[in-house]
């Protein structure tokens, strides 16, 4: 799907391919690219083939690189539909930026393209008239800002976890779960970290279709990303953090087993001891009502008083 947005005569035109041709800051917007729609823009803007075959597969690294009288960039983000991190879907948008015209090329509909498009119509001076590297910088600033959302949901994942550990005994699924969530940090750190770099050439003056008072919106963006690394290396020591008291819980559990095993040992130890020592052939001196009576005191007596001296040291 094509979507072009050009500002022209103070107004904004909103409508598809027919406005190409129209004079004015352009921002064209491509939903699920085709071949034959980016092959029709490359011809009609001077996109450069390597560019092109990079949008057809969207699996790119965040980059910056320069084409002639272009610049072509490649971010990415991540989003949670259901507000859960177990449903994380990353997002990769590709930009082509010229003198007065964006092109931006993705996948899947994502919310800060959405949110562009309403700044876009509530301020077309304020945003597309000051120059379309402006109107880059604010799919940019969306995309990254949509992933503290994200680093919410990790938050909240490891404090119930965390609660849930020191609340119940530590199921092996909760051990599961913690390794699930360290590897869709590490998933996010791995992308959002070249991206810092990137964002950092572009709040530095110099960058041809970038002009100096955008430059300094995009080192807004880049303190974002600097937060949002240091909130995932927060959020993985948390995660080195639960494993540890998912350990210690197990260990103490064990401990308590073994403590609890080791108490009826001891107790029925000296029971065996007892019924041994008087079933043996005493001969009619030591055998009676009396000495059966002995015996039934101890069997009774010496339990009773081992599990009040336990109880006294607090042991069960």
């Amino acid at each position: 799907m094509l979507r072009v947005r050009v500002y022209a005569d103070g107004r904004l035109l909103d409508g598809d391919e027919a406005l190409l041709s129209t004079p004015g800051p352009k921002w064209i917007d491509v939903l699920q690219p085709e071949e034959a729609v980016l092959n029709e823009l490359a011809e009609r803007f001077g996109l450069h083939k390597l560019a092109i075959e990079d949008c057809l597969h969207l699996d790119q690294r965040p980059k910056l690189e320069e084409y002639g009288d272009h610049q072509f960039l490649v971010l990415q983000g991540f989003s949670t539909p259901t507000e859960k991190w177990a449903d994380l879907e990353m997002h990769e948008v590709h930009f082509f930026i010229g003198a007065d015209w964006l092109i931006t090329v993705h996948e899947k509909a994502h919310l800060a393209i959405e949110q562009a498009h309403k700044r876009l119509e509530a301020d077309p001076a304020g945003t597309i008239g000051r120059g379309i590297d402006f109107v880059m910088y604010l799919v940019a600033d969306a995309l990254v800002d949509r992933n503290f959302p994200l680093l919410d949901c990790f938050n909240e994942a490891l404090e119930d976890l965390e609660e849930r550990i020191f609340a119940e005994y530590p199921a092996r699924e909760m051990l599961q779960e913690t390794f699930q969530l360290k590897r869709a940090l590490v998933e996010v750190r791995r992308v959002l970290s070249p991206q810092r770099d990137i964002v950092g050439l572009l709040a530095r003056r110099g960058v041809p279709q970038v002009q100096e008072r955008t430059a300094i919106y995009f080192r807004d963006v880049f303190d974002h990303l600097v937060r949002i690394y240091e909130q995932i290396d927060a959020a993985r020591d948390l995660v080195g953090g639960v494993v540890e008291a998912y350990l210690s819980q197990v260990a103490n559990r064990t401990n308590d087993v073994t403590k609890q095993l080791t108490i009826f040992a001891s107790i029925f130890m000296p029971l065996s001891f007892i019924v041994g020592f008087f079933g043996q052939n005493f001969g009619e001196t030591l055998t009676g009502p009396a000495f059966f009576g002995i015996m039934l005191t101890l069997i009774v007596a010496l339990p009773l008083t081992m599990i009040l001296w336990y109880r006294h040291k607090d042991w069960f």
